[in-house]
């Protein structure tokens, strides 16, 4: 089995550049082992309640979580009181986190979608709309990521919210990797470091106690790039964060979170 999941693993690690990859690279092995990478109770106390409080003091209510992954974020927003919705283009990820939302007597309305036309499977409008998780860099055409934030912004109500998270990729592209692990890649003995760094592509290796290795291809997002993106999606009053404080030094962060309004 070990030998297989190596194999297939190294299958994934082409250094491909689509943005449809990662369905493949999230295949069923790779899902069931993401929450060990992620460890959900490091992960709550490294960022608290951050998303929480920004979304209840601008009186958001109903959320898509358009990046669903395992279900972490979905299910602690349901936990207070938030309605949600919980998108993800990869099924797989859609079913575990259906499955840790039973685990939580909670049942989580799944919504499996394609981010760039995001508007044919949903047609409802949302208070906010966040993609967290660093999901964002998986898309590697630019079209492909101004498709999607015009997708984010319809769905959106007139002063809905948008929250993206992404990796520092400026620290990783001018000084090289290093990371805290404080926040998202926090599971014991497992270890979520780059094999391969360029200006369009950084290719993630992870590596699990039993000795299984997967890949993902993300393409690496600087700041400023981002922000006007965004920007440029009709989004404005854009605040970026650096591991949920709003004063940091460039350096420091290992995530940036950009929360920007739609008017």
């Amino acid at each position: 089995m070990e030998t297989k999941l190596k194999q297939k693993s190294e299958n994934q690690s082409i250094n491909q550049q689509k943005s449809d990859l990662y369905k493949e690279q999230y295949d069923e092995n790779f899902v069931d082992k993401w929450d060990q990478l992620i460890d959900w109770n490091a992960r709550g106390k490294g960022e608290g309640d951050f998303f929480i409080k920004e979304l209840q003091k601008r009186g958001c209510k109903k959320i898509l979580d358009a990046a669903t992954g395992t279900g972490y974020h979905s299910i602690k927003l349901q936990q207070n009181n938030f309605e949600v919705h919980s998108v993800d283009g990869s099924e797989n990820m859609l079913m575990k986190a259906f499955q840790n939302g039973k685990k939580q007597n909670l049942i989580l309305r799944t919504i499996h979608a394609d981010w760039r036309w995001l508007s044919r499977d949903i047609h409802e409008k949302y208070d906010a709309v966040i993609c967290l998780g660093n999901s964002f860099t998986h898309l590697f055409k630019e079209e492909d990521r101004r498709k999607t934030l015009a997708e984010f912004y319809s769905v959106l109500k007139h002063d809905g919210i948008l929250i993206l998270d992404q990796r520092n990729y400026d620290i990783m592209l001018d000084e090289g990797f290093k990371t805290k692990h404080s926040y998202y890649y926090a599971g014991d003995n497992v270890k979520a470091e780059p094999e391969l760094i360029r200006d369009d592509l950084v290719k993630f290796k992870y590596q699990f106690p039993d000795k299984s290795e997967f890949y993902l291809n993300m393409f690496p997002l600087r700041k400023a790039y981002t922000r006007r993106l965004i920007e440029e999606a009709g989004f404005q009053k854009i605040n970026t964060y650096g591991d949920f404080q709003e004063t940091y030094r460039t350096k420091d962060p290992d995530y940036l979170i950009h929360i920007a309004d739609k008017m």
